[in-house]
């Protein structure tokens, strides 16, 4: 440190901030959510890695039995059920925790309108109408885990069955967020969200006959939303739905007269997918019952996570005449600098170590250390690189 100088005040042009974003690719197998683990009587016939609660709002999954103390928590899922939904009655199973789920999802992820009342989930990510509202949803809420701090645009990738789990050639389709990267919202309390979109063959997904109709991508048909800081995936219950006259919202084509999924499309149990859901002249399932239903269509997801990496880059700068001598006492002897060895002609010098950053106060709040000392005598000027990441 320079004679008389103890401090030195960084400058305005002396620091600067960067924003760096870190990415990690999270694949998620389809036997992780649906058929790693043995079903037993003991887990009603669930895998050990599936947690059900006994207020049956939502499972949990984890990578491993969740009882075990190498288990991580990957997602949460759950079924909702607006109040304003045309499926929505007092004799469907559930229907007070369906509506508190969706009620309680929406008011986090959407928010309230002028007149006080929860926006509903819209496909397309436009509030102000009423029309491609997704009353009826399938909740996927990923852990911190996974997320960190943000699902990245244009990576999630859901694929999903439409047939029997257990049939050896699944009809499927394939969920994403293409466009996501130059194409979401900013409308929501919970950050950005984009629209998710559904793709699949002719012969399975309904296509409208409008190419420009809302809800169509190039052939693919809106099925929901993705919520990137806040790491939810909001699926419309239609995704398990055929179209027809009585339910024109529905993504697969017509199979059979009753307008939703044909036999050939039963669960695990034997129910179709409507008993499932519920709607008009069916009580539905639990919300567990469901959950199962879902899990069991997983095929493979996967997206990247985000890491925000946060710095502030100080440039310490020691000029030609500063910090040539040294605090330490044994810099001197016998009130002689030692490093001159005696000779009065040679200049003073000192070797750089640590950095020291100081409050206005002058306390001491990071030290940052160099690799080897280097020399600083009144021939040289330095510039230091101390980087804080948080």
């Amino acid at each position: 440190m320079s004679a008389g100088t103890f401090f030195k005040t960084f400058n305005s042009s002396d620091r600067t901030t960067t924003r760096t974003l870190l990415h990690e690719a999270i694949p998620i197998t389809g036997a992780l959510v649906s058929g790693t683990y043995n079903r037993t009587s003991a887990d009603a016939g669930r895998e050990k890695n599936i947690k059900v609660y006994s207020h049956n709002m939502y499972q949990s999954v984890y990578d491993y039995p969740y009882l075990s103390s190498s288990a991580n928590h990957i997602f949460d899922i759950s079924i909702g059920m607006s109040p304003s939904s045309s499926l929505s009655a007092s004799t469907v199973t559930d229907i007070s925790k369906k509506v508190n789920v969706y009620n309680q999802m929406a008011q986090v992820l959407n928010g309230y309108d002028t007149n006080g009342n929860i926006r509903e989930f819209d496909s397309d990510g436009d509030f102000s109408s009423d029309g491609n509202k997704m009353r009826e949803a399938i909740f996927l809420n990923f852990s911190r885990l996974l997320v960190k701090d943000e699902i990245k645009k244009g990576s999630f990738n859901l694929k999903l069955g439409v047939g029997h789990f257990t049939a050896s050639s699944l009809s499927q389709f394939t969920i994403t967020d293409h466009s996501g990267s130059n194409g979401y919202f900013v409308n929501s309390p919970a950050g950005e969200y984009g629209i998710l979109f559904a793709s699949g063959s002719d012969s399975l997904l309904q296509q409208s006959a409008s190419a420009g109709a809302a809800g169509i991508e190039s052939g693919r048909r809106s099925c929901g939303l993705i919520f990137y800081q806040a790491g939810v995936c909001v699926l419309t219950g239609a995704l398990f739905q055929t179209a027809s006259t009585a339910n024109p919202g529905g993504l697969i084509k017509e199979s059979g007269s009753a307008g939703y999924v044909s036999s050939s499309y039963f669960d695990a149990g034997g129910r179709t997918l409507r008993d499932l859901i519920g709607h008009t002249n069916e009580t539905g399932s639990t919300i567990t019952d469901i959950c199962d239903g879902v899990r069991n269509k997983f095929i493979d997801l996967s997206f990247n996570n985000t890491t925000e990496l946060n710095s502030t880059i100080y440039f310490c700068r020691a000029n030609h005449n500063e910090f040539n001598y040294s605090s330490n006492p044994t810099y001197l002897s016998g009130s002689k600098i030692r490093v001159k060895g005696g000779d009065i002609l040679t200049p003073p010098r000192s070797y750089v170590t640590t950095v020291g950053m100081y409050s206005a106060d002058n306390e001491l709040l990071a030290v940052a250390k160099l690799s080897e000392p280097l020399r600083k005598d009144p021939t040289n000027e330095l510039t230091l690189r101390v980087r804080l990441d948080y």
